[in-house]
C-alpha cells in the first residue's frame, strides 16, 4: 500500500512540474496529507486517520468489545434526577477527562446561571483540579455520607442518556464538516435530547389527563345510571 501511495505522489509531483502557481497550490494541501500518511508510524502520537476529516482522533475506550472510537471527544453534564443536558462541550485534541471538568462546570454556570454544588463523575476524572465544587468520584469512600452515596449511584444513569444521544440523536456520526461542525453537532444533539425529554413528559401528562377525564366521566355515569346499592358494590 505504501508503495502505491508513494508512486501516486511522485506521479502527481512530476505532472505538476512546469505548471502555474495556482495549479500547484490547489494540490498542495492534499499532497501534504498524503505525505503525512505515508511517513507516519504506528507508534506516532499525532496520526492522520481520515483524509476528508483530518481532525478525526483515536479515542481509547478501554472496553473489550470496543477498544477504540474514531472522532472527537465530547463532554456532557446532566442534571441529577431528570437527566436533562445542561452542558455539552467539544474537546478537540483528545484531552484527559479530568482536565475537561473545569471547563464543563464553567459552561454549565454560563448556560444556567448557577454553579453546581456537587458533581458526580466516574474514575476517569481523577486529578480534575476543581476546588470550588464538591466533586465525588465513583467508588469514593472518604467523606461520603448516606445521602451522597445514594446520589452517587445515580451517576451511572448518564450512560443510558449518552446511549440515547448516540442512537436517537445521531451523536455517533457527525455529518458537519470541520471542528466547527463537530462543536455544532454536539450542541444540537444535546438540544434535541432535551426536546425529546420534554415531549415525552408532555405525552405522559396528556395520558394522565385523559385517564382522569375518563374516570370522572365514568363516576358521573355510575351516579346517574345505577342505584346506590349496586354502585357501592361496583366501587368495592
Amino acid at each position: 500500500m505504501n508503495v502505491r501511495v508513494g508512486r501516486v505522489i511522485r506521479d502527481i509531483e512530476r505532472q505538476l512540474e512546469g505548471r502555474d502557481e495556482q495549479t500547484r497550490e490547489a494540490f498542495a494541501h492534499d499532497l501534504a496529507l498524503a505525505r503525512r500518511i505515508l511517513s507516519q508510524k504506528r507508534s506516532d502520537k499525532d496520526k492522520l486517520y481520515s483524509l476528508h476529516a483530518p481532525e478525526t482522533e483515536c479515542i481509547s475506550k478501554g472496553k473489550a468489545h470496543k477498544r477504540y472510537e474514531f472522532g472527537v471527544k465530547a463532554s456532557f453534564a446532566t442534571t441529577h434526577r431528570s437527566g436533562f443536558v445542561v452542558g455539552a462541550l467539544h474537546c478537540p485534541g483528545n484531552p484527559y477527562d479530568g482536565h475537561t471538568l473545569k471547563h464543563q462546570l464553567e459552561q454549565v454556570k454560563k448556560l444556567t446561571g448557577v454553579l453546581p454544588v456537587r458533581c458526580f463523575a466516574d474514575r476517569g476524572y481523577r486529578g480534575h483540579g476543581v476546588s470550588d465544587v464538591q466533586v465525588f468520584i465513583s467508588g469514593q469512600r472518604r467523606g461520603v455520607t448516606r445521602t451522597i452515596r445514594r446520589e452517587l449511584k445515580r451517576r451511572s444513569a448518564i450512560e443510558p442518556e449518552i446511549g440515547h444521544m448516540k442512537s436517537d440523536g445521531h451523536l455517533d456520526r457527525c455529518f458537519l464538516k470541520g471542528t466547527e461542525g463537530d462543536a455544532m453537532n454536539i450542541m444540537l444533539v444535546a438540544a434535541g435530547h432535551n426536546l425529546r425529554k420534554i415531549l415525552n413528559w408532555l405525552r405522559y401528562l396528556f395520558v394522565r389527563f385523559l385517564q382522569s377525564l375518563l374516570i370522572s366521566k365514568l363516576k358521573v355515569w355510575l351516579d346517574t345510571s345505577y342505584p346506590v346499592a349496586f354502585r357501592s358494590a361496583l366501587e368495592a
